[in-house]
């Protein structure tokens, strides 16, 4: 059944459950009469999946930690594994999510994606609940909490077509940033659940199967609330061949390479940071301190964004890529002096710098492709229209390049110890990588010299 919201008359928001034929959010009447209120609370239930999402996703890094004191033998680097997998296959379902918002509708697929959490949170209970399980089966339920990382990117591109251009850095990072706040609370949640013997456990060790069931009744209700409480826009169909035309441009891969250097490195490190606690200082009882790196990184994100609305989201992503090479400098130093708490201060001068670039970089791709669609089409309905679609496209896409630092950072970790016995290997490949990623963001979007041989948007101050 379709619904249709007038941008002539002041409509009451369309019951739920239903395509919205017509949307025009840049239509100050509409949004002002009908657009806002559909909008937030699309947002509001698209922020509580989004959010389990990344706890489930993130639920290993927070439970690897403690295989080895349940019994379960593994090495240092199977356990990077173990946080690594989770991330490297929810960067590939990021593609397929995203392609599903334009086929099945947001509130459609919202619903199933959001189901299908239960797949990860069963499998992780089935693993730690029997002492003689195998390592292979542990990768396999790890393999599956990639689901998780795939709401992310349909959650993105779906909100992006609520909110008109002059709100969509805000409304972008605030849904960024709840769902990213889902890796600070299950980095909080499951050192405290994990201390509790429920469902007649015995023994003293960890009760590790508390961890998975805690978001079992939670993703069950977000579910039911998806569908009843969502919405499907007809703005958002859009033909395959036209969200893969994004493909052939080539601001699509160099913002996808931009966001692996800030949303890559805030999953990256919060994955990782509990094991690099652990094997870097082993006398600090720091399982709770490796949640406050993801907390400052999701709650800065929005700032990203409103900077970005504000100065430019290139500005404040160059300022974010310096201040991540200040963060590793200082990582490097404490670990040199084998000091904690420098090492967690720079840690947290990570975060904050890869949110901030987290919701900036979002921030850029709307502004990007409304001004690719103006320099082919002119200014337009049909540009403005053409603009929409491919950002949204190219955030699904960026969303799952970026994804890739998640698996990187962690696999870089447990390769620099596997071979050298430190992270300082690794520490410099990233820096290395920030520095790039520094120089990329001037050229396409900041340079004003060499412009006649190699145009830059500079003068588009994205």
């Amino acid at each position: 059944m379709t619904t249709t919201l007038s941008a002539q008359t002041s409509a009451a928001p369309p019951a739920t459950g239903r395509w919205i034929s017509h949307w025009d959010p840049e239509d100050e009447k509409f949004w002002a009469d009908t657009g806002r209120r559909v909008a937030r609370r699309n947002l509001v239930w698209s922020i509580i999946v989004e959010h389990l999402g990344f706890s489930v996703w993130l639920l290993w890094s927070a439970v690897a930690v403690h295989l080895p004191a349940a019994g379960f033998r593994f090495s240092v680097d199977q356990l990077f594994w173990l946080v690594a997998l989770p991330n490297l296959v929810g960067a590939v379902m990021r593609i397929p999510y995203t392609l599903a918002v334009a086929r099945f509708g947001g509130r459609n697929w919202t619903t199933v994606s959001a189901a299908l959490l239960v797949l990860p949170i069963g499998l992780m209970a089935a693993c730690v609940l029997n002492p003689g399980t195998p390592y292979w089966m542990f990768a396999v339920a790890a393999t599956t909490a990639g689901l998780g990382g795939g709401n992310f990117a349909s959650s993105m591109a779906n909100i992006s077509y609520f909110y008109p251009e002059r709100h969509k850095g805000v409304a972008l990072g605030l849904n960024a940033a709840g769902g990213n706040l889902g890796v600070a609370v299950v980095q909080f949640a499951v050192p405290l659940a994990v201390g509790f013997a429920v469902l007649g456990a015995t023994g003293a060790g960890p009760h590790l199967a508390n961890a998975p069931l805690l978001w079992l009744a939670p993703v069950l209700v977000a579910t039911v609330c998806a569908a009843l409480f969502m919405d499907n826009l007809s703005v958002s169909r859009a033909p395959l061949r036209r969200q893969m035309s994004v493909l052939t441009d080539r601001h699509t891969w160099v913002m996808s390479g931009l966001y692996i250097g800030t949303f890559g490195s805030f999953i990256g490190y919060s994955a990782a940071l509990p094991l690099l606690i652990k094997s870097e200082f082993p006398e600090v009882s720091g399982v709770l301190y490796a949640a406050l790196g993801p907390l400052v990184g999701s709650l800065t994100r929005p700032a990203g964004g409103w900077l970005a609305d504000r100065f430019g989201g290139a500005r404040i992503t160059a300022a974010s890529f310096l201040l991540m090479a200040g963060g590793v400098g200082g990582v490097l130093a404490a670990l040199t002096a084998h000091r904690f708490a420098p090492f967690l201060t720079a840690f947290l001068v990570l975060f904050v710098a890869s949110g901030v670039g987290n919701g900036s970089t979002y921030r850029m791709i709307p502004a990007i492709f409304r001004i690719r669609a103006v320099q082919r089409l002119g200014d337009t309905p049909e540009a403005a229209t053409r603009g929409r679609t491919e950002a949204a496209a190219v955030i699904g896409l960026a969303a799952a390049v970026g994804a890739l630092g998640g698996f990187l950072i962690p696999r870089g970790f447990g390769t620099s110890i596997a071979r050298t016995g430190s992270i300082d290997a690794a520490l410099l490949v990233f820096l290395a990588g920030y520095a790039v990623c520094l120089v990329v963001t001037w050229w396409f979007y900041l340079r004003t010299v060499l412009v006649r041989r190699a145009p830059s948007l500079a003068e588009a101050a994205v």
